[in-house]
């Protein structure tokens, strides 16, 4: 193991800047710890507001941003960080993905869009790929009743939780729904 970290930081260029932004404290400080050791400089951040203010002191060659956060988006941070330094690559992570948001966080600037849970090797991966590069297709894809979980969880949080609603703009009875909401999520 030791042999391929530092084939890692071989890879790595002279600005090691990393900036990640998550909401979720756990999870970042996992991420922070885990990028640290493959010889990234990481400064972290769990806000929208918090991550732009690290870019702005010192905009970074390297980020990792959240798509939800509490405060906002973070294809903000994104956008920012496009804006200070053009060159820098940035990738998106999500629990909630959609190709809709994928795309967008492309064209602002984002070179890969990563499904919660990522670990550290595929941020690193996707961090130091090469331009233009394909991405490997995932070792554990989600399964297609996953993937609907995740769509209809989405669409229910973006409804404020409201069932009637969900199930109108997602066009199914309300207590099927309701019945989806209530399961475990499948795997």
């Amino acid at each position: 193991m030791t042999e391929d970290l530092s084939f890692r930081q071989d890879e790595l260029p002279d600005d090691r800047s990393l900036v990640i932004v998550d909401d979720d404290k756990a999870f970042l400080l996992r991420l922070g710890r885990a990028m640290e050791t493959r010889g990234f400089e990481v400064r972290m951040a769990s806000s929208v507001a918090e991550g732009v203010e690290l870019i702005r002191q010192k905009p970074p060659a390297f980020a990792v941003v959240d798509m939800r956060l509490e405060d906002g988006n973070g294809l903000d941070v994104i956008a920012e960080l496009a804006r200070l330094k053009p060159d820098a690559r940035a990738i998106v992570l999500t629990g909630y993905g959609n190709f809709a948001t994928a795309v967008t966080a492309v064209k602002l600037g984002a070179v890969d869009y990563l499904a919660k849970p990522a670990d550290a090797d595929e941020v690193t991966d996707a961090l130091l790929a090469p331009a233009n590069s394909k991405a490997p297709p995932p070792e554990n894809p989600m399964s297609a009743d996953r993937v609907r979980w995740e769509h209809i969880q989405r669409v229910y949080e973006l409804c404020n939780r409201n069932v009637s609603e969900t199930a109108r703009r997602l066009n199914m009875h309300r207590r099927t729904l309701q019945r989806i909401l209530a399961k475990r999520a499948p795997k």
